[in-house]
């Protein structure tokens, strides 16, 4: 399920940042991405989207990433440490599937992540972890 399709689209106040490759959610501790069909979510990608990331939130944020894959992309695992090293921001991520195949490499970035990271198997489960975690202080 789309972000805009959820009832948390009207529920919780939010910044949409758009590019071509996909959309991105800014919401209070944790932001959503959905990044289009076909693309490769590479660092080229990442370092588009961190700065404006960082505007919105400020350098010492404490925030929540929720991957919602309502399309099929790919991505380097390694990307989270990279991430992780340059920004220093994300505390936790979720990883939304909808299928075996996004489970799968949902579970090959769980390994390369050093932080928490949750499957979830909707938004609405992905969401509700990243309001209730302890990670933010």
């Amino acid at each position: 399920m789309y972000f805009e399709n959820s009832n948390y689209f009207k529920e919780l106040e939010h910044k949409k940042l758009e590019f071509t490759f996909g959309n991105f959610y800014l919401c209070n501790h944790f932001f959503i991405s959905e990044i289009n069909e076909g693309v490769h979510f590479d660092w080229e990608k990442i370092k588009i989207v961190m700065p404006k990331i960082i505007d919105y939130y400020g350098d010492n944020s404490q925030l929540g990433y929720i991957s919602n894959r309502v399309h099929s992309y790919s991505m380097d695992p390694y990307s989270w440490q990279k991430v992780d090293q340059k920004y220093g921001v994300i505390v936790a991520g979720a990883i939304v599937y909808y299928n075996d195949l996004m489970y799968k490499n949902a579970t090959l970035e769980k390994l390369f992540s050093k932080k928490s990271l949750k499957r979830c198997i909707n938004l609405d489960e992905a969401i509700y972890w990243m309001q209730t975690i302890n990670e933010f202080s």
